[in-house]
């Protein structure tokens, strides 16, 4: 007997299906596709148990003729390639005819279809593979797809699918994704019989745009619109001002095809450059549309990943239209990725202890960052040249991380924690009392603190210094003293963050931040904490948010509060840029000896660094 054999088709088909069709997420792609190829204006999605008892994707397309409707659910059959050339020339987002038998192979499927000429739809019912049942039916045109106990016959793979709330926010990206490239399609989510997203048909791409990034984006997107040739790249792309910590609002698409490609992705960043910090990533959106056989997009089962002919053409016209958009909404708006001023000087070293108005000639009002209190006098006696750790002569030339007007230079090292070896020379433990005796000199660019520790000089990061006191004032207390916003703020969540942050809405109101439902995935601020500054609290709940779903479940809900905690303590802490009288950096200082960890920021930035005189004078050849 001959040990090779032929595989059954259910068999070959549930194979298939483990390539296709790897979550609910895939079977709502699949679908939603072959809706959009027929020519489809409006789709609808159901959704239940997030995806495990049941999908429904209803459209108005152009639909399906009992013969076809038969031939369809069989493996390999498919209305889109019938030749060799026609598979290197693909237009459509489905060809292999493979979504259909396969997703129906690990469910009980049951399809219904009717064209605009028939007087009566055919609907075919599935289980596990097998047709059940064939019949007549009323139905409108377009087509009705109904997946329910998805991999029933294979607990195996069940076993494999994550909770509710994931599969669900999978889903939820995946539609998303697919309406940004299709906004003439009006597109309808629902979960659980409850409405998750809407996006009426426009013919404004930059509408949809804003619906599916979400407010953050309003009046901070720049067109990309450039040609080359036959080859097109258009969208749009967010300012330097609004930005995240991942690369998951960004959603780039080939001929209409939603796509993961390192070469254009690669390609948008270098067109930021040099305007984004290191480790923050646009929003945004980009099209490129090229000639079909261009690019091959048979290349992968679930169809995301393609391979271009010309991949170095296709990175520059990429790279080149983002810095044309870019350059193009920097000159329409002053406000748009403005630069930093230019830094000035402060005081020389040898002056005395510097009154507040002789800091700076360009420092404001004093904000109400501290509270009164009595005026600064420097101390007579700075600390013992032993007290802090010499620094080699070299690392005065060491490069200092550049500033940016908007984001927090922690940001750029959120996942990046300084290594021993880059950063410069701080102490191991400070003991109390060390900051709050320095002597202040001054300001350098309204971000340094510089101080005179009597056989050197001490330069404090004030924001790395001010979000360390932060973070222990607010992970120290059981209870954090909370104030009421007099305007709520709103902030819309996608599905699987709005998810996570349900989760622990009442361990952020210990905290200060009470934040409550607003409906779908949308929630509202009511209360911040009383020491951070109530502006922004929108992207605060945002990025926590987003640090969450990042961490998933690996992580204890005590590292995930923290993670929280880190950034309220960002949002909350001085900027850098910030002019600070003298009594405010000396109510700093004192704060800072308070700190069970001084030296160093949540982030693992240093908070200070110290040049000594023998370093400074060996640097200038005394």
């Amino acid at each position: 007997m001959s040990k090779v054999r032929i595989l059954p088709d259910i068999l070959s088909n549930k194979i298939a299906a483990g390539e296709v069709v790897e979550r609910p997420a895939s079977v709502v792609k699949e679908l939603v596709e072959n809706a959009l190829d027929a020519k489809s204006r409006s789709i609808a999605i159901d959704v239940e148990k997030g995806g495990r008892r049941l999908i429904r994707v209803a459209d108005d397309g152009c639909g399906m003729a009992a013969d076809d409707a038969m031939l369809a659910i069989e493996r390999y059959a498919t209305s889109k390639i019938y030749t060799d050339e026609d598979l290197f020339n693909i237009s459509t987002l489905g060809f292999r005819g493979e979504a259909l038998p396969s997703i129906a192979s690990v469910s009980k499927f049951s399809l219904t279809s009717r064209t605009e000429d028939q007087d009566v739809g055919c609907t075919v019912e599935m289980e596990g593979g097998k047709v059940t049942k064939v019949s007549e039916t009323g139905a409108p045109k377009g087509t009705l797809i109904s997946v329910s106990h998805l991999f029933f016959n294979t607990p195996a793979r069940r076993k494999f699918l994550k909770g509710e709330g994931t599969e669900m926010g999978h889903i939820a990206d995946t539609v998303s994704a697919i309406a940004l490239a299709w906004p003439t399609v009006r597109f309808r989510l629902t979960h659980n019989g409850k409405p998750v997203r809407s996006w009426p048909a426009t013919e404004d791409l930059r509408q949809r745009v804003e619906e599916v990034l979400g407010r953050d984006v309003r009046g901070h997107l720049a067109e990309v619109s450039l040609t080359r040739g036959e080859l097109t790249v258009s969208g749009f792309v967010s300012s330097p001002e609004v930005t995240r910590s991942t690369t998951q609002k960004i959603f780039l698409y080939v001929n209409g095809r939603p796509v993961k490609d390192r070469v254009i992705l690669n390609s948008l960043l270098s067109g930021y450059r040099p305007r984004l910090m290191k480790g923050r990533f646009p929003m945004g959106m980009l099209s490129i549309t090229l000639p079909c056989d261009w690019v091959d997009v048979n290349v992968h089962p679930a169809k995301n990943e393609v391979r271009f002919r010309d991949a170095s053409s296709v990175g520059l016209a990429v790279e080149d239209g983002v810095k044309e958009a870019l350059a193009q909404a920097e000159t329409a708006s002053r406000h748009f990725g403005a630069a930093r001023p230019a830094a000035s000087f402060a005081p020389a070293a040898s002056a005395p202890a510097p009154h507040r108005d002789d800091l700076d000639a360009r420092v404001a009002e004093p904000t109400a960052l501290f509270a009164d209190e009595p005026a600064f006098t420097a101390p007579s006696s700075p600390l013992p040249p032993q007290a802090w750790q010499e620094a080699d002569a070299q690392e005065l030339y060491a490069p200092v991380m550049p500033l940016a007007p908007v984001e927090d230079a922690c940001d750029a090292l959120e996942d990046e924690p300084a290594s021993p070896e880059d950063a410069p020379p701080v102490s191991a433990e400070a003991p109390p009392g060390q900051f709050s005796r320095l002597r202040i000199i001054g300001q350098y660019a309204d971000t340094y603190i510089l101080c005179d520790a009597g056989d050197g000089l001490i330069l404090i990061d004030q924001h790395a210094a001010h979000e360390r006191v932060v973070f222990e004032q607010l992970k120290g207390q059981g209870s954090v003293l909370s104030q009421r916003l007099l305007v709520p703020e709103t902030v819309e969540l996608g599905f699987r963050e709005a998810d996570a942050v349900s989760g622990i809405l009442e361990e952020l109101g210990r905290f200060g931040l009470e934040v409550e439902p607003f409906g779908g995935t949308t929630f509202v601020v009511k209360s911040v904490p009383a020491m951070l500054a109530a502006d922004g609290m929108a992207r605060l709940v945002s990025e926590i948010a987003e640090k969450m779903v990042r961490m998933g479940q690996r992580d204890t809900l005590e590292r995930c509060l923290d993670e929280c905690l880190i950034l309220m303590a960002c949002h909350g802490a001085i900027r850098a840029g910030q002019a600070l009288s003298t009594k405010e950096v000396h109510r700093l200082l004192t704060e800072l000896d308070a700190c069970k960890d001084p030296s160093f920021c949540p982030h693992g930035r240093p908070t200070w660094i110290r040049w000594s005189t023998g370093s400074l004078e060996r640097a200038f050849k005394r």
